[in-house]
């Protein structure tokens, strides 16, 4: 039997699920641009260089890279987006009181290319539709009680 979030942390669960969306869609974006970093990296030989001699933007040698190696501009920001992103993650989950195997689905977000895009969505839907649902049901109730 899953345990249900209390009524008095509705409003917790909304502001977690807005900074878990927002989390997910930029470390979303940054592991799709780390994909194509790797493909230019491991694929072709070069990094991305930003600011060279070669002009505002352009694949060069990484031991030929004298401005910045937006490459690894790519994979910090990635990284630490995906520590934040597992706060988000972690925040949700325990609100919404949900099993671990939840919990490692939205961590899998943001290692497997699209995949935050498309859980990020399912939750949205879900948790929104659970607190829209329970709270309905709520102010039913409470009506109930003050006719009676």
């Amino acid at each position: 039997m899953q345990l249900e979030p209390k009524p008095a942390t509705f409003p917790s669960i909304r502001k977690a699920l807005s900074f878990y969306r927002v989390a997910a869609y930029i470390t979303g974006f940054f592991l799709l641009a780390l994909v194509v970093m790797m493909v230019f990296r491991y694929g072709y030989g070069v990094d991305i260089e930003l600011m060279g001699p070669e002009g505002f933007l352009a694949l060069t040698p990484k031991e030929m890279i004298t401005g910045i190696n937006l490459s690894l501009v790519i994979l910090t920001v990635h990284g630490w987006f995906y520590v934040v992103y597992l706060i988000a993650d972690f925040r949700l989950w325990s609100l919404m009181r949900w099993p671990l195997w939840r919990l490692l689905v939205l961590a899998a977000g943001g290692v497997v290319p699209f995949l935050s895009f498309i859980v990020e969505a399912r939750v949205w839907r879900e948790v929104t539709g659970f607190l829209d649902r329970r709270e309905r049901e709520l102010a039913q109730s409470d009506v109930k009680e003050q006719t009676v």
